[in-house]
């Protein structure tokens, strides 16, 4: 169990903690992770996994994972739901699905999971900006992006707040593109009061271990197109149409009864894990106001909103500290913040290399990338740690010319290989 030193006195009177980078202890006793899995009621949990023992029925579409398949589909208003074993094969079976060739433009602020499943695949991706206000992809400069080439665009909701569909969707039309969603970040979240789930020829959603409701490891693939869905339930299990009968190419794709056991007993504990990430986000919120070149994105609190990522930007123009060195200030103190799709999909391999002029055509990406940091959330914390941890970014304010010498002693201490005494 983390242990968060507690205040011998009230707030007001408490005198600064030393921080970790300058000698004190840890602020946590042990890692604090982002994304570190939430874990619904446990006893459910393994009530299933004997009942899935029982049953001797571990895979190839058993009951729980139609069961989850239903109530995922239920929950979201949409009429199809094919569960895979992660939402990169989902990627790649949506792309299959929708016989997507040539180009697909793609945000180049996204996981880089995004672009892999084209590249994969044989198809090339195209990287849009992003949009600064919103860190999606810039709905505006994607006309400019199309060739004869183009099959199609995907968008990424990023921190699951919505991509601009309207304005996607109309630019696809006209062109006589689809639209695909990657909403790995975007479960139990809406856009105009409908939920993510149902925009464009299909979306795409993860239930890895990080997402705030996890099946351990997979993703499901969500639409309305009930030609597309039977054309992926097909590819999930090698073409089969039943014993003996395939009738198309397919792969492995298929969730396992495990994964879906804990599916379901995520989706049960749903509204509390998104209270309680209200809760902290709140804190944060909170702890931050007004420090000088820190920012924390908004969401919009007239839609559903799952609070599954909490994200800061610190602006070098106005911070007294970088971006960097508030990460190693964290980092010190055993908070694992993470610089979140940095330094750009269009700047990792094989893309920075295939295309090295990428980074001129999205100069905000280029930025943003540069400047966000992500703190833990999630059912491993509480409130008061949330706040303990942006104390740490108002004490680190306070004194720091002090931090920037330790930063760079810890710099030349890690580039000599030696360790500190």
């Amino acid at each position: 169990m983390t242990t968060i030193p507690q205040p011998s006195e009230s707030p007001a009177a408490a005198p600064p903690r030393q921080l970790a980078i300058l000698g004190g202890p840890p602020l946590s006793s042990e890692p604090l992770h982002v994304g570190r899995p939430n874990v619904g009621d446990r006893r459910r949990f393994i009530e299933r996994i004997e009942t899935m023992l029982d049953r001797r029925w571990f895979s190839n579409d058993g009951q729980f994972v139609r069961e989850f398949e239903r109530r995922v589909a239920d929950y979201l208003g949409v009429k199809h739901v094919v569960a895979t074993c992660n939402a990169t094969v989902a990627l790649e079976m949506a792309i299959r699905g929708l016989g997507l060739t040539g180009e697909v433009i793609v945000p180049a602020y996204t996981f880089v999971a995004t672009a892999h499943a084209l590249e994969w695949l044989g198809l090339t991706p195209v990287f849009a900006d992003m949009d600064p206000a919103t860190h999606n992809i810039d709905a505006a400069g994607i006309e400019q992006l199309i060739t004869p080439r183009t099959s199609a665009i995907i968008g990424v909701h990023v921190w699951g707040r919505p991509c601009h569909t309207e304005m996607l969707e109309e630019i696809a039309q006209r062109h006589h593109l689809p639209v695909m969603y990657d909403a790995a970040h975007a479960f139990a979240c809406s856009h105009r009061g409908r939920m993510i789930g149902g925009f464009g020829a299909c979306e795409v959603l993860s239930f890895h271990a990080t997402k705030f409701l996890n099946s351990f490891e997979g993703g499901a693939i969500t639409t309305n197109d009930d030609a597309l869905a039977e054309r992926l339930r097909l590819m999930r299990n090698f073409g089969f149409a039943g014993l003996d009968r395939v009738v198309s190419r397919g792969i492995n794709g298929k969730m396992t009864e495990a994964c879906a056991a804990m599916g379901l007993t995520s989706l049960e504990a749903i509204d509390e894990i998104i209270a309680c990430n209200a809760r902290n986000y709140d804190a944060y919120r909170l702890g931050l106001a007004g420090l000088p070149g820190i920012s924390i994105i908004e969401y919009d609190r007239t839609e559903r909103v799952n609070y599954q990522y909490v994200v800061v930007e610190v602006d070098p123009a106005l911070s007294p500290l970088t971006r960097d060195e508030v990460v190693e200030v964290l980092r010190c103190e055993n908070v694992l913040a993470r610089k979140y799709f940095w330094p750009g999909v269009h700047r990792m391999e094989p893309y920075r290399t295939l295309r090295p002029d990428q980074a001129r055509l999205v100069p905000a990406t280029e930025r943003i990338a540069a400047r966000v940091v992500v703190l833990p959330t999630g059912q491993s914390i509480d409130p008061q740690t949330a706040s303990a941890i942006a104390g740490v970014f108002r004490d680190a304010m306070a004194r720091a010319s002090e931090i920037r010498e330790a930063v760079a002693a810890l710099s030349a201490t890690a580039a000599s290989g030696t360790r500190p005494a």
